[in-house]
């Protein structure tokens, strides 16, 4: 059954919940699943109405937003330029700097979405797990990773985050994820214990999210008609919301990214570098570090629009 499918039967039947809610039961994992290399499908067991109901406006957003995409191997372009990182004023390749040689390590793909990520994780010797609430974009990323060749290294579970717990054993070299936390401010705490629970210490987090810390710029958001694809109850994080990251990641550091390169969806068609003319990618470059001069200055970070939080999971002892 699919997991979108559970989530309705489950919505239909009324759950009743106690004022106080019960800790979570442990998912049921199939028996047809445990093979080494087969994806697991998790279902959460009687909890809270209104979590289901989140789950599933979030699996349906997702799903929908699939249902354009088609399995394509990626471009060579692509796995080049994330390949040699040499532009680091990019958000995306500011990050693959960061994680270094992927190859032999253990990577937890937060939200893996359509799985373009996970594939060039996978490329470059990565062992990828994926996890994602929408059973769509799970399709598709198991699809891409065997156009991809990528099988035996990539491993995709449909299920929400928070309660796939007892399916990682602390052994996670990094833990990425990609516009993902701003979706569980809600569960916000728990997530980040989970997370760090499922990592070795020492392990790599890194995340890119949407940060809004000025006034401001939340008003301008709001006056410039730029569409973007946003589930109903999402928004960008916050200050409180940086706090509890830094609570489990001590040493977390930040580099802010999209202020005047907001722009770049006006400039890349499709919002692709590699394949954009030569003007073009020159016009993106120019934004791009515009930007990385801006947003260094004390004072001038919260122009940024995406935050890439990294820091190491406290070490033993």
């Amino acid at each position: 059954m699919a997991e979108r499918e559970s989530l309705d039967e489950r919505l239909e039947m009324g759950v009743e919940v106690s004022p106080a809610v019960p800790e979570p039961v442990p998912n049921q994992v199939s028996p047809s699943n445990v093979r080494p290399g087969f994806e697991e499908e998790l279902f959460p067991t009687e909890p809270p109405p209104e979590v289901l109901a989140r789950w599933a406006s979030e699996s349906d957003f997702f799903d929908q937003l699939v249902e354009k995409q088609t399995a394509r191997p990626l471009d060579a372009l692509t796995v080049e330029r994330y390949r040699a990182t040499r532009r680091p004023w990019f958000n995306k390749e500011f990050r693959f700097r960061l994680m270094g040689d992927l190859r032999g390590k253990r990577v937890l793909d937060v939200g893996c979405g359509d799985g373009s990520n996970a594939m060039l994780m996978a490329r470059f010797g990565a062992l990828v797990t994926g996890i994602d609430i929408s059973s769509k974009s799970i399709a598709l990323c198991r699809r891409r990773a065997e156009l991809e060749g990528v099988g035996a290294s990539t491993r995709f579970i449909c299920s929400p985050l928070e309660t796939a717990d007892h399916l990682f054993d602390g052994s996670f070299d990094i833990i990425w994820g990609d516009g993902v936390l701003h979706h569980l401010i809600p569960e916000l705490e728990g997530v980040m214990c989970k997370l760090v629970s499922c990592a070795k210490p020492g392990a790599l987090f890194v995340f890119s999210e949407p940060v809004c810390l000025s006034p401001l710029m939340r008003r301008l958001r709001k006056r410039i008609p730029i569409h973007t694809d946003a589930t109903p109850n999402e928004r960008p994080l916050e200050r409180a919301e940086l706090e509890t990251i830094r609570r489990y990641l001590p040493d977390l550091e930040m580099q802010w990214f999209s202020f005047l390169s907001r722009m770049d969806r006006f400039i890349l068609r499709d919002n692709n570098f590699e394949r954009a003319s030569r003007p073009r990618r020159l016009a993106a470059d120019v934004l791009g570090r515009t930007d990385e001069a801006i947003l260094s200055m004390p004072g001038l970070q919260m122009l940024g629009g995406i935050c890439v939080m990294y820091g190491r999971v406290p070490k033993e002892g």
